[in-house]
């Protein structure tokens, strides 16, 4: 360890915790990322995740320029539209979002896995893995050592928790620190994308994001992700020339089996599942989603039945509890370490991205000799924690969430039902609400205040 640069050591190569550790390197500071996986194929499904103007402008920040134009080209096609929908497959509602102008203000769609790959490009030096951390010794020196499961350690000046929400960082340093089980149960699916699959969905569901606000507390939600590769992994014969020569310049791209797929998850209180539904898998827990939804829409029962049973996943959705400062030493949090948040508003990943990016700021300020690294830590948890939690709060506040939700009971929620597709119904089709609710999207998934 030195008096200048720190060494920091990164718990987790998830979203957050890769996007931190490209910023640091492009910043000239020394980072080691531990990862508990075993290689970097394992442990995450093909799964959509929303990146926002937000996520994208803090992956612009932190990542090389030519990797961010990767990150771009592996994006699936943008939504075009935010749909509301009944499980009978009737419109609700439909708002068109806006094209994509710029790389970083565009609603983007982005796979887990690829977005894993693209991240760890360029960082085999760094990221070390199946490193399973069990805890940490902060020393009197003002270094902090971390402590692995295979006997190893690794010594540096900030530890830096990006586990996830079963932190185990988290749980040594800030043990009053809640996440509690938010009520709601998720099973989520991945149809192949096919001729017939797509011909399922009406066109503007088959080119959107689609809410379906189902009958009694069942909802759902269905993204199509189509990328610039094909089945077999050959680069599309309509994509751009620049786009080709990236992908096939970028070494990720044999590490990454994400294909053309229709994302089919279904929630809704805890209630409604089986007592093990956490341990079903496979054809098991996709029958357990048809028999659910057995009076959806034929083509939504049809997309459920020929979804990969290798992809079906139980999720339990969990929210952390707000907890007051505390004081800022060598060990911080970012992402779902520290404030874990339902996907009512989708902003999960990109919170965790933005954490990552001030994080970042803060610590080039450190080793620039502007402050120290614990007032750069404070002024980095000063940001983070209130905005963070808010966005928990936020996503909780949306209908169908928490397993307490109006939505669920047997009859405040048919009210509830009627509530929710009548305030679609209205704001899609007076101009000026619709303009208005689109703008709010952006500008909440865009907010950096």
């Amino acid at each position: 360890m030195t008096s200048g640069s720190p060494h920091v050591l990164i718990i987790g190569a998830g979203t957050g915790g890769l996007c931190l550790a490209h910023g640091l390197r492009r910043a000239g500071i020394s980072v080691a990322v531990y990862e508990r996986y075993r290689t970097r194929g394992e442990g995450l499904l093909g799964y959509r995740i929303g990146i926002g103007p937000t996520g994208s402008k803090a992956l612009r920040e932190c990542l090389p320029p030519n990797l961010f134009d990767v990150y771009l080209a592996t994006c699936a096609r943008s939504p075009r539209y935010f749909n509301v929908i009944t499980q009978r497959l009737r419109r609700t509602a439909s708002f068109p979002l806006r094209s994509e102008t710029d790389p970083a203000e565009t609603e983007r769609s982005v796979a887990r896995m690829t977005l894993r790959q693209v991240l760890l490009t360029g960082l085999g030096d760094v990221v070390h893995f199946d490193k399973t951390f069990t805890r940490y010794e902060q020393r009197d020196d003002g270094t902090v050592t971390a402590y692995f499961a295979d006997g190893s350690s690794a010594t540096g000046d900030l530890l830096v928790a990006a586990d996830g929400t079963q932190s185990a960082v988290r749980r040594q340093y800030l043990p009053h620190a809640v996440v509690r089980d938010a009520g709601t149960v998720n099973i989520a699916t991945r149809i192949p994308l096919t001729a017939h699959t797509r011909q399922l969905l009406p066109e503007r569901v088959e080119k959107g994001i689609s809410l379906i606000f189902g009958t009694g507390g069942l909802m759902g939600v269905l993204h199509v992700m189509e990328f610039k590769w094909d089945r077999d992994g050959r680069i599309k014969p309509d994509v751009n020339d620049d786009d080709a020569a990236l992908l096939h310049g970028w070494p990720g791209r044999a590490h990454d089996n994400t294909r053309d797929n229709i994302n089919f998850v279904i929630w809704s209180t805890a209630r409604r599942f089986p007592p093990d539904v956490m341990q079903r898998r496979g054809e098991d827990l996709v029958q357990l989603a048809r028999d659910l939804t057995r009076h959806w829409h034929p083509n939504l029962r049809e997309l459920l039945a020929r979804s990969d049973p290798g992809s079906a996943l139980p999720i339990r959705v969990a929210t952390s509890e707000p907890i007051p400062a505390w004081k800022s030493s060598t060990v911080t949090l970012l992402g779902d370490a520290i404030h874990t948040m339902t996907p009512g508003r989708g902003v999960g990943a990109n919170t965790a991205l933005r954490d990552a990016a001030l994080l970042c700021r803060q610590l080039r300020r450190a080793a620039a000799g502007d402050k120290t690294l614990v007032q750069a830590v404070a002024d980095y948890e000063a940001e983070m924690v209130p905005y963070g939690f808010a966005r928990v709060a936020d996503s909780l506040s949306r209908s169908g969430t928490s397993g307490d939700d109006p939505m669920y009971k047997p009859v405040v929620g048919r009210l509830a039902l009627l509530g929710a597709r009548g305030y679609f119904g209205v704001t899609s089709r007076v101009p000026r609400l619709a303009r208005r609710f689109v703008d709010e999207f952006y500008t909440y998934r865009g907010e950096t205040d």
